[in-house]
């Protein structure tokens, strides 16, 4: 029996031992400059940047991040949604020799003064916006965060004056203090480019991104990123797409970043695999429907990587039939498991194959795709990734494995996979198998054809009078009622099971709410008894994610309060 079956089932063009590019991160943009010096890297707000001129505001604030002190060793905080300043920020740091630490402007208070002192983050770029500026300004005061660059969107638009204008009328700029703890971003950029180059150094070992993954419990950790996990991760997306005839061209795609840039998987789909394509990234500063479809549609958007709620806000859009989005070539599905009916009713409207992949903060995120031609299973994430091994440990004895097509979790090795947890030697060496494999914590199995499917979390497994009752199951049942939009399933106590299944659900725009009992008739034919819901919950909106996808960590969290309350 192969261990690689999988790669029976690729495509024609793609390589499961192609060779990976295990570089620095800014030589992703430097070869992008030589390529396409003229052609347009970013588009915000009605404003284009050629890749030359990114190249340029890149080597400026390269030395302006230098004269501040960024140097090797050095973290720099980003607390930014998706203007031009992330980008050549991003860049510059990593061309200075310093290390990026992405923050969400989400996080509550507490997990930013965790991040803040666990990362040794003593200076953060962020913007003079009311939504963003206050929190960090509270930082400087109580804890290592010294310095603040502020910039502000209007400066990276066409019309700065007319757009600062809007944003004071609207209230939605701060004042910023003139003194030593704050930089205005013009003047970081005010130099002649000429920055100091860092000293080559091995990109396997070098930490690039400190990307704190989430969790349900616990405190945030550090996954610490390598110039080479996310070159390699690049290169892994790219291979995906080399099939006969090819299904992107370099240097004639445009792609739309909404996803947030602070997230993984718009870092490494959106960003870095963006310029690798020489594509033109559009961005997007949130996720606004109306404006998503819009420019989808007015500027032939080719590339879309989006998460489920995404794709499932375009179908349920009100006019979507009065757009034309034939334009999309490429649409890929991360973050959380898509549900059949969202691929198929996206596919029908844009007849544009809807991808799903698989992957996590701590490999770079790629692990999983589809493929874009031949052979595809509904219900799978896809198969393993070029330069991606996999293996499924025991759920009840993790140091042994079990065989192809039983269920464990799911452990993965290829040069994406992170170097380990920042500041955490024991956390890091739970997380990889003796032979140097990653423990996801996710459950899955693999087909005979290599296909992986996403079983559910190991957390968030529900034991119910002795069975393993899995979520994401009873989720891709509800969401084949009708009247149903979103649906989050989450264990809550129950004194004869032990857990139960508790299910939260969004309905459609329009649609009647409907009772309990009318649930569990309409998934009797579709569910084991051990996996019928024993509750139900009709909800205005589901919690989310900052990349937007369904989070239940607040719905754990509400159900905990309500006992205690009880």
């Amino acid at each position: 029996m192969s261990d690689t079956p999988w790669i029976n089932s690729y495509p024609a063009g793609v390589h499961w031992d192609a060779a990976l590019t295990l570089s620095s991160v800014p030589q992703l943009l430097h070869d992008a400059v030589a390529r396409w010096p003229d052609l347009p890297a970013l588009e915000f707000m009605g404003k284009k940047t050629s890749y030359r001129e990114l190249q340029a505001l890149v080597d400026q604030a390269t030395k302006g991040f230098q004269q501040l002190g960024v140097r090797p060793g050095v973290h720099v905080g980003l607390f930014l949604p998706n203007t031009p300043h992330y980008v050549i920020s991003f860049f510059a740091i990593l061309q200075a020799g310093g290390t990026v630490v992405n923050y969400s402007p989400l996080d509550a208070e507490k997990v930013l003064e965790h991040k803040i002192e666990d990362s040794h983050t003593d200076m953060l770029v962020t913007l003079d916006m009311s939504m963003l500026y206050p929190q960090m300004a509270k930082m400087l005061t109580h804890t290592r965060l010294q310095k603040l660059i502020i910039g502000n969107i209007a400066e990276m638009t066409p019309y700065p004056d007319a757009v600062r204008a809007n944003l004071e009328k609207a209230g939605q700029l701060c004042a910023i203090p003139q003194d030593a703890q704050h930089v205005l971003f013009a003047d970081v950029l005010a130099n002649d480019g000429h920055y100091t180059p860092v000293a080559a150094t091995d990109p396997t070992e070098t930490i690039a991104v400190l990307q704190y993954t989430g969790g349900t419990t616990g405190l945030a950790k550090g996954a610490m990123l390598t110039h080479a996990n996310l070159t390699a991760a690049c290169s892994q997306i790219v291979e995906t797409t080399h099939t006969e005839p090819r299904l992107l061209e370099e240097g004639k795609e445009r792609l739309l970043a909404v996803l947030p840039l602070f997230h993984i998987y718009a870092l490494t789909v959106d960003m870095l695999f963006g310029i690798r394509l020489g594509a033109e990234i559009v961005l997007h500063t949130r996720f606004d429907v109306e404006a998503v479809v819009k420019d989808l549609a007015a500027k032939k958007i080719t590339v879309f990587p989006g998460v489920p709620t995404m794709y499932t806000a375009i179908i349920h859009y009100p006019q979507i039939k009065e757009f034309d989005l034939r334009s999309l070539k490429f649409c890929n599905s991360g973050g959380a498991p898509l549900p059949v009916e969202v691929l198929q009713q996206f596919q029908s409207i844009t007849g544009c194959t809807l991808l799903e992949g698989w992957g996590m903060t701590e490999t770079s995120p790629t692990g999983t795709f589809t493929p874009v031609s031949g052979l595809r299973k509904l219900g799978s994430c896809g198969l393993p990734t070029p330069g991606i091994r996999f293996k499924f440990a025991s759920i009840d004895d993790p140091r042994t494995f079990v065989a192809r097509g039983e269920r464990g979790e799911i452990c993965v090795a290829g040069a994406n996979v992170m170097k380990g947890y920042w500041n955490k030697p024991d956390a890091t060496r739970d997380a990889f198998t003796a032979d140097g494999y990653f423990r996801t914590g996710d459950v899955g199995y693999m087909d005979e054809d290599g296909f992986i499917y996403i079983v559910d979390r190991t957390k968030d497994m529900i034991l119910s009078g002795g069975y393993n009752v899995y979520p994401r199951n009873i989720e891709e049942a509800i969401y084949q009622h009708p009247a149903v939009a979103e649906v989050s399933v989450i264990g809550i106590p129950d004194e004869y099971r032990g857990q139960a299944a508790k299910a939260f659900i969004k309905l459609k725009a329009g649609q009647t709410p409907f009772s309990f009992e009318v649930l569990k008739e309409f998934l009797k034919d579709k569910l084991g008894k051990h996996e019928m819901p024993q509750a139900m919950e009709i909800r205005p909106e589901l919690p989310k994610t900052p990349v937007g996808k369904l989070s239940k960590k607040e719905l754990y969290d509400e159900e905990a309060k309500k006992r205690v309350a009880a």
